[in-house]
């Protein structure tokens, strides 16, 4: 039997080295979060963890042992007839649960007994996570960022995007956290993932990035949508050089209009997306503006969001907390279309990074 511990700290280190990384807690416990490239075999799935939690509160530890024994012995076996047949005899594995317990045990002792190379992570994921927030502090202070300023409509996102297209490092904070950073910004359809599952994929974004060259994100908040950012990362922005990408209030309206289509052909989503501005707008303000869009003329009332709402908000933040944007770079391309922030990227990734 070839069993072997490994700590959370060299996991993350030899993350790529491994065959395969095995995720041996429930199907729940895997959606919230994961270790990248994780294939989830359950031990215990949902309903089984949960049955066995009751009887061990309400009956015995014994006779829930015993439940829980006949139950991981059947899903492992399914899981060595469905997934590890066609395995070579130096495939080597990586397992993992919650605390490195039985039931990444469980697994790892039959995938050891055939004769595979079977590595568990000493406290399992939470050992992981706390050396992932670990790293989540140490990391931003080896990267120069570039920070891409702008107000709402200015096409930030599509010059992050050109930007990665031409070769450029880009980190897209927004992209990790499915969220478009306003109010509006929640996707229909697509959640956000939770706060644990955008922290490894950010840290799983760092750890791919070279220091030796500059990196182009956007200027965030603390939150996009409801995920927090990293308050060390937060600060290596605050702290960086900035271009501050000017386009007229037309060219934003055309960029918001394409962009956020999916409020033009749903109406009432939009107005039900208005409502979270009452606080800060007024009640009388945000009806005459959902029945501006029920009468068919959003696009005067992303307008009137541009000018009235997030331009002073905007503006506001990125004096009060971005050091450079007073002396932060001007970019003013004459619209957002593809070509011409490509154009854009090209001339910004030559100056940043000399070639």
């Amino acid at each position: 039997m070839a069993l072997t511990p490994i700590t959370a700290v060299d996991c993350l280190a030899r993350i790529d080295h491994f065959d395969a990384i095995i995720d041996a807690r429930s199907e729940g416990e895997y959606a919230l979060d994961h270790l990248p490239g994780a294939l989830n075999w359950p031990s215990l799935n949902d309903e089984e963890r949960v049955l066995v939690g009751t009887e061990y509160k309400q009956i015995s530890p014994f006779v829930a042992r015993k439940r829980g024994a006949a139950l991981v012995a059947r899903n492992v076996a399914s899981h060595i007839e469905r997934h590890v047949l066609d395995k070579p005899r130096d495939w080597q594995p990586l397992v993992y649960c919650w605390r490195g317990g039985q039931r990444s045990g469980s697994l790892a002792l039959v995938l050891g007994q055939i004769g595979f190379r079977v590595q568990v992570i000493e406290g399992g994921y939470r050992a992981y996570r706390r050396a992932v927030m670990d790293e989540l502090e140490r990391l931003p202070e080896r990267f120069q960022f570039r920070v891409l300023c702008g107000k709402t409509g200015s096409g930030k996102s599509r010059l992050l995007t050109a930007l990665h297209g031409q070769g450029a490092q880009v980190l897209d904070l927004e992209g990790l956290a499915n969220h478009r950073g306003s109010v509006l910004g929640l996707v229909p359809g697509h959640p956000q993932p939770s706060q644990k599952r955008f922290e490894t994929l950010l840290w799983d974004a760092l750890r791919r990035l070279d220091p030796a060259r500059a990196v182009w994100i956007e200027s965030e908040s603390r939150k996009v949508g409801e995920l927090r950012v990293p308050e060390h990362l937060i600060e290596r922005m605050r702290a960086s050089p900035c271009v501050r990408v000017e386009l007229s209030v037309a060219a934003r309206v055309r960029l918001l209009m394409e962009d956020y289509d999916f409020f033009v052909k749903d109406v009432p989503a939009f107005c039900l997306r208005l409502d979270a501005l009452r606080a800060l707008r007024g009640n009388e303000v945000i009806n005459e503006w959902q029945s501006a869009a029920r009468s068919g003329h959003i696009e005067g009332v992303v307008e009137q969001l541009l000018i009235t709402h997030y331009d002073p908000v905007y503006m506001q933040s990125m004096q009060r907390n971005y050091a450079d944007f007073a002396n932060a770079t001007l970019l003013e391309p004459a619209n957002a279309d593809h070509a011409t922030l490509a154009e854009a990227a090209r001339s910004l990734r030559v100056s940043a990074e000399g070639g």
